[in-house]
């Protein structure tokens, strides 16, 4: 990029800060007690103020309350946005920055204020705002800016209960700057094609993904009481034994759930993406693809057979294939 480009962007961009997102938005839904319910469950969180109006009524809190953490859930966008979201003042940015090649997007991390708990009945309005947008940096992913979103939320009385801030990097990924291109590009210089993200593999977890690339899905089994247990950690849930070996899984299963991935498509991944959680015959689940057939066609309950597959260049995974059924 030029000077005279960097100026040219600089001054389009900048000329976002301030700007509101879109109107004010209200939740489709007051705080309610189911919602609450469901959020606690997803998150294994067993805090009964949340959940138990008994408890909470004899509590200091008086009553039920919604957990802090859900105060943007409120007033979400929901499904729509992976269908044909609407431009707003926020996709117009990123269309700004994409248009002179920062085409990465990475989320950096938020900060969060609650001014009140929230109770079943509260209304909860959004007021979303380009907040600040850093100068040029240069960052282990590329060259790029920092994005700040500031999220605003009021009640029904129109009182500030809380702010979250957003920050994005938006960048030129490295495999597209010309002095990079003999790591990460191939003989023609162009980009590699992308792969899946990378394993992530640490001091407990490591020995697990080495098995996967030799072809075996292990399970850690404790040594004292015989649990087996996954994913992979240090100490046994129900003796807390640290000691550990493994046995490794036949890879028959079903299908406990599943979800089918619409949006956002990463590159390096095949769609349509079908996720299911998998009760292995051994005992345990596993999170994997489910492959060999239509979405429509996976349902709960259905049997499975896996296999570890090269899906990349770079990634050996287990993928579970439906098996036939037994018509008898």
């Amino acid at each position: 990029m030029t000077p005279e480009e960097r100026k040219d962007l600089e001054e389009k961009i900048h000329a976002f800060v301030g700007r509101e997102v879109s109107a004010p938005t209200r939740g489709l839904d007051d705080v309610n007690a189911p919602m609450i319910r469901h959020y606690c469950e997803v998150l294994g969180d067993e805090n009964p103020v949340y959940t138990d109006a008994g408890f909470a009524e004899k509590s200091s809190k008086g009553g039920l309350i919604a957990p802090p953490t859900m105060l943007q859930v409120w007033s979400m966008e929901g499904y729509p946005m992976c269908q044909e979201p609407e431009m707003d003042v926020q996709r117009e940015l990123h269309k700004v920055f994409d248009d002179s090649g920062f085409i990465g997007v990475l989320g950096t991390n938020t900060t969060s204020e609650y001014y009140r708990d929230l109770r079943p009945g509260d209304q909860v309005t959004t007021h979303c705002v380009i907040d600040s947008i850093s100068e040029q940096k240069a960052t282990a992913r590329g060259i790029g800016y920092f994005i700040e979103t500031l999220y605003t939320f009021t009640d029904q009385n129109d009182e500030e209960i809380g702010k979250l801030v957003f920050r994005v990097l938006k960048f030129i990924p490295n495999d597209s700057n010309e002095a990079d291109a003999s790591d990460d590009s191939g003989d023609d210089g162009m980009p590699e094609t992308p792969s899946r993200i990378a394993s992530p593999r640490g001091h407990d977890n490591a020995w697990w993904w080495e098995a996967v690339d030799n072809g075996a899905v292990l399970i850690q089994r404790c040594k004292s009481c015989k649990t087996l247990r996954h994913p992979p950690r240090p100490m046994c849930g129900e003796c807390q034994s640290m000691e550990w070996d493994s046995i490794e899984s036949s890879l028959d299963g079903e299908v406990f759930s599943f979800t089918q991935i619409h949006y956002p498509k990463f590159p390096g991944y095949p769609y349509p993406l079908v996720i299911g959680v998998i009760s292995l015959s051994e005992g345990t689940r596993l999170i994997a693809n489910i492959v060999g057939c239509e979405p429509e066609d996976v349902t709960i309950g259905m049997k499975v057979k896996g296999k570890v597959e090269q899906v990349d260049e770079k990634t050996m995974l287990p993928q579970f294939y439906p098996l036939p059924v037994d018509k008898k």
